[in-house]
């Protein structure tokens, strides 16, 4: 049966795919953006491009009604630059006001979405070292720790409505944009190796899994709550280098030590050189099969 859908975050590199893909199958999908041109020149074929400010939400809170899902991607760049204190804010607001606003727009509709899907990420667990991290484990204690804990809150909140909920621990997407595409340069420019010790653990998923995690928990009734996004296979940052050299037929020998990505981004550093041994315990558990589990079948399917 098709679906109802809104979605926030559409033009995002992970929004723009997942649009196509539900309005290919067949779902009516409306977008909630900033700036309704652009995102119709970016996504063809949607029923509908929503005026949303996140701050405002008697704007668009009445689209809510009769949908049968939101699925809620919104939210600046982790990594769009350097962290200061207004930086950090943005961060955290567009993602923790926009979810509350949300959450209280379903109060305001008679016909409450039945599904809301919300993005979140794996830096949840902060610096776990070698510790395998599953759904379950414990929140870290840096600041994309508290985000996340705090994003996935408010989406839980939702709950109260009789909506099933899904957050979202997402890993490294390797797409051909995004972290991969940064990550390139020092390659193609001879200089290429892994960031920091290397030795701490690297949370991959390619973007066609994950794709697919957000339509396979959309579709399923079973699946609510915290779901881990990545590969069943995570690999070390030294081995994750090693193989996109490999790929790239290019030395993987220059190591970007701490202090030097500390320099360029500053307390990001922290968040980009953690360890998370993610493994996505409950997909695995409720039988999704994974495409990609090998991180060279997942590079040479991106750059090949």
């Amino acid at each position: 049966m098709n679906k109802k859908i809104i979605i926030t975050g559409a033009t995002g590199s992970i929004g723009k795919i997942l649009c196509k893909e539900l309005i290919k199958r067949g779902d009516e999908v409306t977008i909630f953006t900033r700036n309704p041109a652009q995102a119709k020149s970016i996504i063809e074929g949607a029923k509908e491009y929503i005026k949303w400010n996140y701050e405002t939400p008697e704007e668009w809170n009445n689209y809510l009604n009769g949908k049968n899902a939101v699925i809620h991607l919104a939210g600046v760049s982790i990594a769009g630059r350097r962290w200061n204190s207004i930086y950090k804010k943005l961060i955290f607001d567009s993602r923790i006001i926009s979810t509350r606003n949300l959450v209280k727009a379903f109060e305001e509709v008679e016909q409450k979405p039945a599904i809301f899907i919300s993005a979140s990420a794996v830096g949840y667990y902060g610096n776990a070292e070698d510790d395998i991290v599953t759904e379950s484990s414990k929140c870290g204690n840096d600041f994309l720790s508290q985000v996340c804990k705090a994003w996935e809150l408010e989406s839980e909140k939702v709950e109260s409505f009789g909506t099933r909920r899904i957050s979202i621990r997402t890993g490294i997407v390797l797409s051909a944009n995004g972290a991969l595409k940064r990550m390139l340069l020092p390659y193609k420019l001879f200089i290429g190796g892994p960031i920091g010790s290397g030795k701490q653990w690297f949370p991959w998923i390619h973007i066609d899994d994950l794709i697919r995690i957000y339509l396979y928990a959309l579709d399923n009734p079973g699946i609510s709550g915290i779901i881990n996004a990545s590969s069943p296979k995570p690999v070390t940052m030294k081995e994750f280098a090693s193989t996109l050299g490999k790929i790239l037929h290019r030395p993987s020998l220059f190591s970007v030590p701490l202090f030097a990505l500390r320099i360029a981004i500053g307390e990001a550093a922290e968040s980009v050189a953690a360890s998370q041994r993610a493994i996505p315990e409950k997909l695995l558990e409720s039988g999704f099969k994974f495409k990609f589990e090998n991180v060279e079948d997942a590079l040479k399917n991106i750059l090949e």
